[in-house]
């Protein structure tokens, strides 16, 4: 039986996130597409934005999905699974809306955590919207809304219609969350190629890092940052695999997300790993090629993370 493909689609409030909703139930796509959203209201008026061409929209009660009301998105989840069964309904994608307010952490968690969901869902990604408008600000003043950037394996900036000059919230996103390639969108008129099959949960050797141009402005405070470590040599497995339980132990909280290519002493072939905060694998991949230097990169995105002790630690692997 095939996995069904998600897609988690997040975002500061007024970010944007129906609008593209709307967009994609409405593009000539060809998948079958359930919906999950939540409201912070009692009143789910994004039923009547959205429309019917969804298979099937569940509106979660009043709260968030991802604290007081955790054990609900298991419930919908697996009510869609028990419709879908009986025959009922049918859809090949699900999308999970969260609320503006929302934290993606526990909801990403909830299908690596209950035994059936992990068999019949497959997580593909993370869409985080940003207003290029109002982003500064929400930065600065919600934490909430530097996590969101933080888990994204796309982010998405919208209204560049209305602020043409972002240049100074780009180089932000980039330095919070250095792996997600940043995407402008007006009106919600994503290309689907942006959003869908991203493979973001996917043990693989995708993993390209974005170097911010740097310009003559103070950096903006953010608690979010990303911290990536460079190691022109290979390392024991055993060291660094020590090294990586203490990094959890220690920072399992406070870790959004992490992905790595290392090289292994005696290893012929390279050695991938990622995680979502105390989630974690490692797998081997292919052989190093012998036009290749054989080096490792790390990517670690977090609150408040001691970026001086991480490297430390990283530099003492000889």
């Amino acid at each position: 039986m095939q996995s069904i493909s998600v897609t988690i689609l997040t975002g500061f409030l007024g970010s944007g996130k129906t609008t593209l909703l709307r967009h994609i139930l409405n593009a000539n796509h060809g998948y079958k597409i359930a919906v999950i959203e939540n409201e912070f209201g009692e009143v789910p008026i994004d039923n009547e934005l959205i429309g019917e061409r969804a298979t099937q929209i569940k509106t979660l009660s009043n709260g968030c999905i991802c604290c007081s009301r955790a054990n609900e998105l298991e419930e919908a989840l697996l009510d869609l699974l028990d419709s879908m069964d009986k025959g009922q309904i049918s859809f090949d994608r699900l999308i999970i809306e969260c609320t503006g307010m929302a934290d993606p952490g526990p909801i990403t968690q909830t299908f690596f955590s209950h035994e059936t969901l992990c068999q019949r869902f497959l997580l593909d990604g993370i869409i985080t919207l940003v207003d290029a408008v109002h982003g500064e600000q929400q930065l600065d003043r919600f934490s909430i809304a530097q996590a969101q950037v933080g888990y994204a394996d796309r982010i998405l900036l919208t209204k560049t219609d209305i602020a043409p000059a972002h240049d100074a919230l780009v180089e932000r996103l980039q330095r919070i969350n250095a792996r997600a390639p940043v995407c402008h969108v007006i009106q919600g008129g994503a290309d689907l190629g942006l959003l869908f099959d991203i493979d973001g949960f996917m043990l693989n050797d995708t993993l390209a890092v974005s170097t911010p141009v740097f310009r003559f402005m103070p950096k903006q405070p953010n608690s979010v940052q990303s911290i990536v470590v460079n190691l022109s040599y290979p390392v024991e497995l055993s060291a660094v695999s020590d090294l990586m339980e203490e990094l959890l132990l220690s920072f399992a909280d406070n870790l959004l997300r992490y992905k790595g290519i290392l090289a292994i002493k005696e290893a012929s072939r390279r050695l991938l790993f990622q995680g979502v905060q105390c989630l974690y694998s490692a797998d081997w991949d292919r052989e190093w090629r012998d036009d290749e230097s054989r080096e490792s990169v790390l990517v670690f995105i977090g609150i408040d993370l001691p970026e001086q002790q991480i490297r430390e630690k990283f530099a003492a692997l000889v």
